[in-house]
């Protein structure tokens, strides 16, 4: 399916029972997340549904936890760029239940973490944004996951001209984890819609 093909009519049937539904919006860097979550923002705001969005790339460690630790670059970018197993106790456990939450979030200008609490609604949407959401710490807690399949050559053209300078860090940190998620968890067997972009 092509994302002007996707229809968020289904998602919005789901939520309108009052319920809080959890929406994982995956996929690998560049594919298109943000770019959906911001025309599904603009639907449920139309729709006067309810939503929280979290950006998961706004809930990783300092430098020092995930940089020069002595593994191998891929893993330090899969395994150590959240804290995943305190992410799943303080964030993905409380997502249906909680009134509120206290996350950490990451400034990239200081390298500090700054803990804020986000109130959640008592209905309607929760929609998680990121890569790598369908590892198996985090996978079970979604009612539904999109993923966005999008060839690599796609996806490094939307890169920055800087960061396109480092070949080297793509190759040893970024597509190798990649490969190892694709490889390990199958997201695009086990979503439960897949889309072009």
């Amino acid at each position: 399916m092509l994302m002007n093909d996707f229809n968020f009519s289904n998602l919005f049937a789901l939520v309108k029972s009052g319920q809080r539904s959890i929406l994982a919006i995956d996929g690998l860097s560049r594919s298109g997340k943000t770019t959906l979550v911001g025309e599904l923002s603009t639907l449920l705001e139309k729709e006067n549904i309810e939503f929280t969005i979290f950006h998961i790339d706004d809930h990783i460690v300092k430098r020092s936890q995930r940089y020069n630790t002595g593994f191998e670059e891929w893993y330090e970018y899969f395994y150590l760029q959240w804290d995943v197993d305190g992410l799943r106790k303080n964030f993905f456990e409380k997502l249906l239940n909680s009134n509120h939450i206290e996350l950490p979030f990451y400034d990239d200008k200081t390298d500090e973490l700054d803990t804020r609490t986000i109130k959640l609604p008592k209905g309607g949407l929760i929609v998680i944004e990121g890569v790598f959401l369908q590892r198996k710490e985090w996978k079970d807690f979604y009612h539904n996951i999109i993923f966005l399949d999008c060839a690599r050559n796609k996806r490094f053209a939307r890169e920055s001209e800087a960061a396109k300078l480092d070949l080297v860090k793509f190759e040893k940190r970024y597509w190798k984890a990649e490969e190892y998620y694709m490889n390990t968890f199958h997201p695009l067997k086990n979503a439960d819609t897949v889309i072009r972009t």
